[in-house]
């Protein structure tokens, strides 16, 4: 039935079960979380998705010189291609290339975050978004090919802040840090920019771990991962009913980020409980013993648990 009514307003096959896949996912993650549906307000204007594998993809195609040749439906039922070609980040291109040369099947979807008037002419700004499968991302993207590091490390996540405390398999705490982020949390502050800080402050984390000989990361595990992206922490928002699943979300979606960058650096990943990691008499020890603020202390406990997990003899 929804389909239908998609296809009713935009008359391309592709597009339309584009528009059915996101809402349907964006239905799911709000039964998951326990969110009303009907309070949830888009963030971003997406304007075209198709949501199937293809190569070349018809709707939103990469060309050999990194343009996209975007198919437009008008309202006089006519097909139109834009042809653009946006900025695209160094790192990026060399995955654009193998997914030309290679004939990676691919995803596409053009978000608009800004419309308006210019010398009388109107424009608008936007992305061009591509999703590949994971192994091909991380076959040209892998910063790290080889890691000889033999520490663990535990980390924390908290709405502005990353903290990472690295131990040795007698579970000895060898090294701790913080990496901030914490004016993104500013009432108003672009959701963008946001994420772009987050990704960096997740990638030096990362590139630490790594050159401080860090093997296996753990994580905590959250209760629910919902995949709902279309949230976001404001600060004195707390009196709001959905702040706690907000700050679960947004919580998971970094942890999530931080699990698909590891193997980049050639760093596995692991989960364990959060039950108790911030709150408890083995936590608020840490802190004393060490002299550790409460979110280092919760990384800490985490590296332990992780330690736990795989059977270490050495620490009790």
């Amino acid at each position: 039935m929804f389909r239908s009514i998609a296809y009713g307003i935009v008359p391309n096959r592709r597009y339309a079960d584009g528009v059915v896949t996101l809402v349907m996912g964006v239905y799911e993650s709000c039964r998951a979380l326990g969110v009303d549906f009907r309070g949830v307000e888009l963030g971003d204007w997406l304007m075209f998705q198709q949501s199937e594998l293809e190569y070349p993809n018809r709707n939103i195609t990469l060309k050999s010189n990194h343009e996209f040749h975007i198919t437009t439906n008008r309202y006089d039922g006519s097909i139109g291609r834009v042809v653009i070609k946006p900025t695209i980040p160094k790192i990026y291109k060399a995955l654009l290339d193998a997914t030309i040369t290679e004939h990676v099947e691919y995803m596409g979807r053009v978000v608009i975050d800004g419309v308006g008037v210019r010398n009388n002419r109107l424009w608008i700004h936007g992305e061009v978004h591509m999703t590949v499968p994971l192994d091909v991302y991380y076959e040209h993207m892998v910063r790290y090919r080889r890691n000889n590091g033999k520490l663990i490390g535990g980390v924390d996540v908290n709405t502005d802040r990353i903290n990472l405390a690295i131990i040795n398999d007698d579970g000895e705490l060898i090294d701790h840090r913080t990496f901030w982020f914490s004016e993104v949390t500013t009432r108003g502050f672009p959701r963008h920019k946001a994420w772009s800080i987050i990704g960096m402050r997740i990638h030096e984390l990362l590139d630490y771990a790594y050159r401080h000989g860090v093997k296996t990361l753990f994580l905590e595990n959250p209760e629910v991962l919902g995949r709902l992206k279309l949230v976001w922490i404001k600060r004195g928002d707390r009196g709001h009913e959905n702040y706690n699943h907000k700050v679960m979300v947004f919580r998971s979606s970094i942890i999530e980020k931080i699990a698909l960058k590891a193997p980049l650096y050639s760093i596995e990943v692991k989960y364990v409980s959060p039950r108790g990691t911030t709150n408890s008499e083995e936590h608020d020890e840490l802190m004393r013993k060490y002299r550790l603020d409460r979110h280092t202390a919760s990384a800490y406990l985490t590296a332990l648990r992780g330690l736990i997990t795989n059977g270490n003899k050495h620490y009790e």
